[in-house]
């Protein structure tokens, strides 16, 4: 018991605590457009980017950010004047981002296990400096969501309608990568960004099964992955050996299970009500 109240865990679950909150809230509207994979994309371009910025001399976290905001630009001028279909556009990224970041850690001579560190992530060794910055990238990403709550809510819903009303699409678009990048950056630490993308989707699917409106699934969402980070944290330090970021995601696909059986029992109790 004591073990799971010393300074090293208290920082991992504000850490954890921080990006699961965060996660399901941008991933609701990815989930809503089919763009599930995009934090996997974002995930291996941060990888390069953490690689140029220590080729560079800068903070991994700034070179992920860097990295990932250039990349999902790039990705949505694809996809909006059709020159790639989606899915090979990340097929591209998803390479293109691991193979760049290789190459570079090799050929600086730091390519060890601190890579595996940026890939699957340490959330017990974060300091109070991390715990700031992940906060900054939260805090950032929740407030610019609020305030454009309504406009990229139009374009998840109907791209083409938003459009027709005269929203800036492609701004909104760019907007919500930007938001991705900012996400995937903040998840660094704590999941790696092998795995950032597993908070981004499996919470919100988790909440799908438990609402039926867009609101109710990100809500529900922000709960589910909020609970994943607590269990799978307290599962890790209690053990001692266990990966912490493989542990948040293998609680959080835990949680889709069961949410998906809690859901199919109130669809057979109370059919009327749930389809409503």
């Amino acid at each position: 018991m004591t073990r799971l109240l010393v300074p090293f865990a208290i920082r991992a679950y504000l850490a954890g605590g921080l990006v699961a909150v965060t996660a399901p809230v941008i991933g609701s509207f990815l989930v809503q457009r089919r763009l599930s994979l995009i934090g996997d994309g974002m995930g291996h371009l941060a990888f390069a980017g953490v690689a140029l910025g220590l080729w560079m001399g800068i903070s991994p976290v700034w070179g992920a950010l860097g990295a990932a905001v250039l990349g999902g630009f790039v990705l949505e001028v694809l996809r909006a004047r059709g020159r790639l279909a989606g899915d090979l556009s990340l097929a591209l990224i998803f390479y293109f981002g691991i193979a760049l970041g290789i190459v570079v850690l090799s050929a600086i001579d730091r390519f060890d296990a601190s890579a595996l560190t940026v890939l699957f992530g340490n959330i017990l060794v974060t300091d109070w400096t991390d715990i700031a910055v992940i906060a900054v990238l939260c805090a950032a990403v929740l407030g610019v969501t609020a305030v454009f709550y309504k406009e990229l809510l139009a374009v998840a819903l109907d791209e083409e309608t938003a459009r027709a009303s005269g929203l800036p699409v492609d701004r909104l678009n760019v907007l919500l990568l930007v938001l991705t990048a900012l996400l995937v950056a903040a998840g660094m630490h704590v999941v790696g960004l092998l795995l950032i993308a597993a908070l981004l989707v499996i919470p919100v699917a988790a909440g799908s099964r438990l609402a039926h409106s867009f609101r109710g699934s990100m809500l529900w969402g922000v709960a589910a992955g909020f609970a994943s980070a607590l269990v799978g944290l307290v599962g890790s330090i209690a053990q001692g050996t266990l990966a912490s970021g493989g542990a948040i995601v293998l609680t959080a696909i835990a949680v889709f299970v069961l949410a998906t059986v809690i859901g199919r029992r109130a669809a057979r109790r109370h059919p009327r009500r749930v389809g409503a």
